[in-house]
């Protein structure tokens, strides 16, 4: 049976564990399903992704927590992982402190989209990156500069963390098999309600400026100009390679293919699901210019075959039965959360200069 990785399904579970899943909907429930699967989808229900965010104080945080525990235990154990030699070649040293094969894949796992993307570059940069790493940690412990209870706690820290990864990934790859899957498709594809869809053309005229009212009035005119030629009886798709302004619709004849209301944005669609086949629209203005379409076709969205979604499936599947390990233990487990006013402590007063 295929499987999709237990890094892609632990990525995304954990990151909804470490959101704070206090009040989830029962992940039994089918729109919950429904709701996670959208999620996961959302690429393909939008026309545009949106922009990624850069990284935050607290992740740059985890990561210096993760590689300082990471070089403590390189420098006392050597590798990361247990793993026998054969399976987990040798791939330097540094003053006898042995770096393998395993612990470059866990700089890599850590250090993430700063790792360079080619083979050799990548090696070169985690061995030195693992190289630094244990010869400064040598030397803060040289100097006795090392907090030895906060170094505990963080280690503790990193063990539990660890833990917690392993158990959602055992969990979400045990809750993978060919039933659940095809339980999920059929609660979520099968079922779901059938979705028109239209297949159309456009022209499109474009403002650079939505502000500049002279701007968006010539744009306007270019549009009625091509509704006029179209109505005297030349063909949608020639003047749409002559007039629009999308180069790729010059070279299609604005064909859009098909597409659901909402993949075409609600200035579209409210137009367009009035119209009937073969129709074309008066102007209708969004935020990217002046638009014409006309509707070729109108037909009932065929529901996605099985194996085009059986990785993303595979992946609702093990995130829904992650979050229901996690509302489990939490119901069955005493969580208490202190008061910061119970545990205030009395200020320390500052030490007086002694008397001379």
């Amino acid at each position: 049976m295929r499987r999709t990785s237990a890094l892609r399904r632990s990525s995304l579970s954990l990151s909804a564990a470490r959101s704070g899943l206090t009040k989830l909907p029962d992940a039994l429930d089918h729109y919950a399903l429904v709701k996670e699967f959208k999620m996961i989808f959302q690429s393909d229900f939008q026309t545009s992704a949106s922009p990624a965010k850069s990284p935050s104080k607290s992740g740059r945080s985890s990561r210096g927590l993760v590689m300082c525990c990471a070089a403590a235990f390189l420098t006392v154990t050597g590798p990361c992982f247990g793993e026998t030699p054969a399976a987990d070649p040798l791939v330097a040293r540094v003053d006898g402190v042995e770096i393998r094969q395993s612990d470059l894949a866990l700089a890599e796992e850590t250090l993430g989209k700063t790792v360079p993307p080619q083979d050799d570059a990548k090696r070169e940069y985690l061995i030195s990156f693992l190289s630094d790493m244990v010869i400064l940690a040598k030397a803060a412990q040289s100097r006795n500069i090392a907090d030895e209870a906060d170094m505990q706690r963080r280690m503790t820290f990193m063990r539990n963390k660890a833990l917690m990864d392993r158990i959602l990934e055992v969990t979400g790859d045990e809750a993978v098999t060919d039933d659940t899957v095809r339980k999920a498709y059929e609660d979520v594809i099968l079922s779901a309600p059938a979705e028109p869809e239209l297949h159309l053309r456009s022209i499109l005229f474009r403002f650079p400026d939505p502000n500049n009212e002279a701007e968006v009035k010539a744009a306007e005119d270019k549009a009625k100009a091509a509704i006029k030629r179209i109505a005297k009886g030349e063909d949608f798709v020639a003047v749409a390679k002559a007039m629009t302004e999308n180069p790729a619709g010059k070279e299609t004849g604005g064909d859009m293919g098909y597409m659901t209301r909402g993949q075409m944005g609600q200035e579209y669609a409210d137009v367009a699901f009035k119209l009937e086949k073969g129709a074309v629209s008066a102007p209708i203005k969004t935020q990217f210019g002046w638009h014409v379409i006309r509707v070729e076709d109108q037909r009932t969205r065929k529901p996605l075959e099985f194996e085009t979604v059986r990785d993303r499936l595979e992946v609702v599947v093990a995130r829904k039965a992650q979050i229901e390990l996690i509302n489990k233990l939490r119901a069955e487990t005493k969580i208490e959360r202190i008061d910061p006013a119970e545990t205030a402590e009395t200020p320390v007063q500052a030490a007086q200069p002694a008397q001379k």
